[in-house]
């Protein structure tokens, strides 16, 4: 039985809406049964599994984005980077049922990545920046090295109002305007990394900076 106590890694992703003019988030809200942080809104993203290291991607990382990821502390065995970003876009497609990819056939579909590829897409991390890293404290039921990508709305292959292919488990998705989002019933990280999102804008470029939280401690903020 896996010890549900251990550290795994895990890949988030923050879409990004309107930018320029009334900026927006997409969020979700998980169940009020989960383990880990019932009935909070957050944006996707999930443990990373095995098969992402598996998957072709369409596109390299951005040269800024992998160094970013590079840079970051080894705390333990880290996954590459190009895993890290391939967890956040099926995390992303699980949960939401929007794609970021390009048009293709896939030659190999690893496990969990099927219904990805079934769909004519080959995931494309290209417009993925990494904006944020966390490492969830320890005594709670789940603990989770996340690192956080963020992407434009732009970048999706889908209608980004559309729900309907996602799975069940996060309701009332719907995009946020930045200017309301922290008056949701939000985890503590989450808040800090809308308030890093709020800054970085109006451009989405990769930051020279990202801050590191290690035991929701805002003091022990490491700058990669």
């Amino acid at each position: 039985m896996n010890d549900k106590s251990q550290i795994r890694d895990a890949a988030t992703i923050i879409l990004l809406r309107d930018a320029a003019t009334v900026p927006s988030v997409l969020m979700g809200q998980r169940g009020s049964k989960a383990a880990f942080l019932p009935s909070k809104y957050v944006f996707p993203g999930g443990a990373v599994d095995h098969a992402d290291g598996e998957v072709t991607l369409a596109a390299p990382l951005p040269v800024s984005c992998l160094a970013k990821l590079v840079q970051s502390p080894v705390t333990r065995h880290a996954p590459r980077p190009e895993t890290l970003a391939a967890a956040a876009i099926r995390e992303l497609w699980e949960e939401t049922g929007l794609r970021i990819g390009t048009a293709g056939q896939a030659a190999h579909s690893p496990d969990g990545w099927a219904g990805f590829h079934a769909t004519g897409a080959v995931p494309d991390p290209s417009p993925l920046r990494f904006v944020f890293r966390a490492l969830t404290p320890p005594g709670r039921p789940r603990r989770f090295d996340a690192r956080f990508f963020l992407a434009p709305s732009s970048a999706l292959m889908d209608d980004p109002d559309d729900f309907s292919r996602a799975e069940d488990e996060l309701g009332h998705l719907h995009w946020v305007p930045l200017s309301q989002a922290r008056a949701l019933d939000l985890p503590f990280i989450t808040t800090v990394v809308l308030a890093e999102i709020e800054a970085m804008l109006p451009e989405l470029d990769q930051p020279r900076d990202v801050p590191f939280v290690v035991n929701d401690d805002v003091s022990r903020i490491e700058m990669l």
